[in-house]
């Protein structure tokens, strides 16, 4: 009996270290933690299509903002390109006007001049007309473009807020002009204008454009009728006119509207030819781009190509100037209208 005992004691603790020592708990039949590295076996993988097999988030969102400053590097690019090549004549222009005649013809082209020749200069206001063609010319765009914008003005309120009979026929009149073309009515003009002896004066090119321009009317119509009309019927019930209404509370609200209007409009009226070759004969008074057309005849010929540039640069800067000061105007006029609606 006791020898039976002790053997049968021995046995259950063997077997007692043997399913100890295979990672099996003493209570259960499951594996122990250290059974993985006990047995030699690795943890199974995570599957391919997990979540973790993908970019995370940080990844994405790197990727993104590379991409958005490569979109960012090519739009400067381009741009950068575009903007090269619009400055690049002027920058020429001005070069060449400090030009010599040899430099001018030059291979390989000379950008910057040896000698500025600011004499070419002094010679174009002391031997040509440029001095009288510019203050024709901005005697012209002066006046067109100030009269003109306010008609235009009234025109577009009138059209827009007020209760006229027939408005709607009249505008559609208005834009039906803008189909015939300017040479058709070119003869007309001519003999009516020569009848009542206003040819070879500035009247033609001011008179008939300051009763206002089809284009800026259109406009500024189109611009108007995002007013709220509640505006102005406050104004009316306490007590304004619509001479009031306008200068008070409309036109404040279309300035930048009107400022983009009256620098386009003073341009095309600056580099106007066909009209001033029309009726100015005389040089005294000629506008200046007749002036420099004039001078391109006369002194293309001696190969004086300096003299044309400088009184071409001279030619660019009322505009530039215009531009320069009503530019925070023509950035408000193109937000303010990209916000409408």
């Amino acid at each position: 009996m006791t020898e039976r005992s002790a053997t049968s004691t021995a046995s259950s603790g063997t077997t007692g270290g043997a399913t100890h020592a295979s990672g099996t708990a003493p209570g259960g039949t499951g594996p122990t933690p250290s059974s993985g590295a006990a047995g030699g076996t690795a943890p199974p993988a995570p599957p391919l299509g997990g979540p973790s097999s993908g970019p995370g988030p940080v990844t994405r969102r790197l990727g993104r903002r590379a991409q958005g400053r490569i979109a960012d590097w090519i739009t400067f690019v381009i741009l950068g390109i575009g903007g090269i090549a619009m400055v690049a004549p002027l920058v020429w222009m001005f070069s060449t006007s400090l030009k010599t005649k040899a430099e001018v013809f030059a291979l390989p082209p000379v950008w910057i001049p040896e000698i500025p020749q600011w004499e070419t200069y002094v010679r174009m206001w002391e031997n040509s007309y440029v001095l009288t063609g510019f203050q024709n010319s901005l005697v012209v765009a002066t006046s067109v473009t100030v009269l003109g914008t306010i008609t235009c003005s009234l025109a577009a309120f009138a059209l827009a807020k007020m209760r006229l009979p027939g408005r709607n026929a009249i505008f559609v009149g208005l834009l039906t002009g803008i189909m015939i073309p300017f040479p058709t009515l070119m003869i007309p003009q001519f003999v009516m204008f020569s009848r009542i002896g206003w040819v070879d004066t500035l009247l033609p090119l001011i008179v008939p454009a300051i009763f206002g321009n089809v284009i800026v009317i259109f406009f500024l119509k189109q611009y108007l009728e995002n007013v709220p009309n509640s505006i102005i019927e406050a104004a009316k019930i306490d007590g304004a006119s619509y001479w009031q209404i306008f200068w008070r509370l409309i036109f404040p609200i279309i300035r930048p509207a009107v400022s983009a209007q009256f620098i386009l409009w003073f341009m095309m009226v600056w580099n106007d030819y066909l009209a001033p070759i029309l009726y100015l004969n005389t040089p005294e008074r000629q506008t200046l781009q007749v002036v420099i057309a004039n001078m391109n005849v006369q002194y293309a010929t001696q190969r004086d190509y300096p003299l044309i540039m400088a009184a071409s640069f001279v030619a660019l800067l009322p505009i530039l100037a215009v531009f320069l000061v009503f530019q925070r105007q023509i950035i408000e006029s193109v937000a303010l209208t990209g916000t409408k609606g």
